[in-house]
């Protein structure tokens, strides 16, 4: 649209757009495996290319709406534990998870790189629940900024995999050193896909995916326990409904060994 936000975003924090512009497509759909009004409300309201630089591919978009529903449910079950809790988004770019599972008493912190903190902050003003915080998440100074004490969760959906593996395990271990009792969510692509955006390989005639040094297979995720002595459980978090032909595959592609993952990581109370 003329006369709406211009983001102008480096190669990484561009990944916010790309989520966002997935999850709006899914959301458009009568049938859509998401509810997400909020981001079809940003994208109307960004001036931006989407369709020309990302696609309009429905499977895609299906995809990362199944993604974003995982995380949905860790927190929404979280809400039910522990309603005055904090959730903590690492990376969380323009993610609208807030305005699809808040209940009104929670605490929000969204924490990204300046750039795109800025941009959020102009598009989703924070307010005394939802506050932006512009810090890197691999910098343990966003940790001072949460209150503990009635409980914690923290998401790092689409971010791990543009780490290093020993920036993830940092960072992990970081959190289950300061959080304990607390819950990370994270996503993780399979071995094979970070290989090839490595050497620049996921490329498709709208989008050069940057590079995503952290792979792990699905099978692995128990090797996320020795990050820390903390760190006392691995769980997978399996996406659930789909639509067509996805919904019919999913119990299949449980089985797969070279399929993205949704791990939900518990740390020990002290």
């Amino acid at each position: 649209m003329s006369g709406g936000e211009r983001p102008e975003l480096a190669q990484v924090p561009e990944t916010a757009l790309w989520t966002l512009w997935h999850r709006a497509v899914e959301a458009r759909r009568p049938d859509t495996v998401l509810e997400d009004p909020k981001a079809v409300e940003l994208v109307d309201r960004i001036d931006f290319p989407f369709a020309e630089r990302f696609g309009q591919g429905a499977l895609v978009s299906q995809l990362q709406a199944l993604r974003a529903a995982c995380f949905d449910r860790e927190v929404a079950d979280f809400l039910a534990r522990c309603p005055r809790g904090t959730v903590v988004g690492l990376g969380d770019g323009l993610e609208t998870q807030a305005w699809r599972v808040d209940n009104g008493r929670a605490d929000w912190l969204s924490v990204d790189l300046p750039e795109t903190a800025a941009l959020r902050e102009r598009l989703l003003p924070p307010d005394e629940r939802h506050r932006i915080l512009a810090c890197s998440a691999t910098d343990p100074a966003w940790m001072e900024e949460v209150d503990p004490g009635r409980g914690v969760i923290i998401c790092a959906e689409g971010l791990l995999m543009y780490l290093q593996p020993d920036e993830v395990r940092t960072l992990i271990a970081a959190c289950a050193e300061r959080f304990p009792g607390a819950s990370l969510v994270l996503d993780a692509v399979p071995r094979w896909f970070s290989d090839r955006s490595v050497r620049g390989k996921l490329r498709d005639r709208h989008y050069q995916a940057p590079p995503m040094p952290f792979g792990m297979d699905a099978d692995e995720r128990g090797k996320l326990l020795t990050a820390h002595p903390a760190v006392s459980e691995a769980r997978e978090v399996y996406p659930e409904g789909g639509r067509g032909l996805v919904r019919a595959l999913l119990p299949f592609v449980r089985r797969a060994k070279g399929r993205p993952s949704v791990v939900a990581l518990l740390f020990a109370e002290s």
